[in-house]
């Protein structure tokens, strides 16, 4: 079912959006060679309660911390340990935030030091990826226009789009309906409708689009071939002419 956010619960959800912001922009001091990802996931739990929201992921269907941090193959849900952040290495930084029961998602990926001019213009194309995704955003537009957007910029620039894994609508729930994904043809697909709110999250891959559950835990998603993957994403308010980013710039 895909819910229409009222004014009440759109209110709700942008501050729920602008702690989410904030936290990024807090755990982005932190990341650097020697840092543990647990010592990140620590900040933005303390960061979120201080600013009266919780973290939505910790617990979600079972996932045991308040973030998502993962490393270079990893393309979604790495779990904050003990391991440590290292020069070359790029981040993706995954957090939930809820604020009297609505929540906002989104991610971003870091470059840590150097790393290949490929690896970079991966990071870079990522981004670009979504917002080609976001500017076909509008009530009346359909899904399939918004993936088709992504797919198009991710194959022109060399890069492969995983299919596995999509966005998603955003609400009392982290993932609601209807799901977007990042790729198709466009012109199918659910119709967009002003006071709809959904995450688009383009997750690339510099190799090939395969992925795979990690053997340690029934979390971590890593590329087949171990080729380097990023991942961008916001959640937005759908507006008549167009969106409304609810987690920042």
């Amino acid at each position: 079912m895909i819910n229409i956010k009222s004014e009440r619960e759109i209110k709700l959800m942008k501050y729920a959006g602008h702690i989410n912001y904030l936290t990024h922009e807090e755990i982005k001091k932190h990341i650097r060679p020697g840092v543990r990802t647990e010592q990140l996931d620590k900040i933005a739990h303390d960061f979120i309660i201080k600013n009266d929201c919780v973290p939505s992921c910790l617990n979600y269907e079972g996932y045991p911390k308040s973030i998502c941090v993962s490393i270079n193959d990893e393309v979604v849900h790495g779990i904050p340990s003990k391991r440590k952040i290292k020069e070359h290495d790029i981040v993706s930084i995954d957090l939930c935030v809820g604020y009297k029961g609505y929540h906002s998602d989104s991610a971003r990926t870091y470059i840590v030091g150097k790393v290949d001019k490929e690896v970079e213009d991966l990071v870079e194309n990522t981004k670009k990826a979504l917002y080609e995704g976001l500017s076909k955003v509008k009530s009346g537009v359909k899904i399939g226009d918004v993936s088709h957007a992504i797919e198009s910029y991710a194959h022109n620039h060399g890069l492969s789009v995983v299919e596995e894994l999509v966005g998603h609508g955003v609400g009392t729930s982290i993932h609601e309906d209807p799901d977007v994904p990042n790729f198709g043809p466009a012109g199918k697909g659910q119709v967009l409708k002003e006071g709809m709110t959904i995450a688009i999250e383009p997750m690339l891959n510099l190799g090939s689009k395969e992925i795979c559950m990690t053997d340690q835990d029934d979390w971590v998603i890593v590329t087949e071939d171990g080729s380097p993957s990023a991942h961008f994403e916001h959640t937005i308010l759908v507006t008549k002419d167009g969106y409304e980013i609810l987690t920042g710039e």
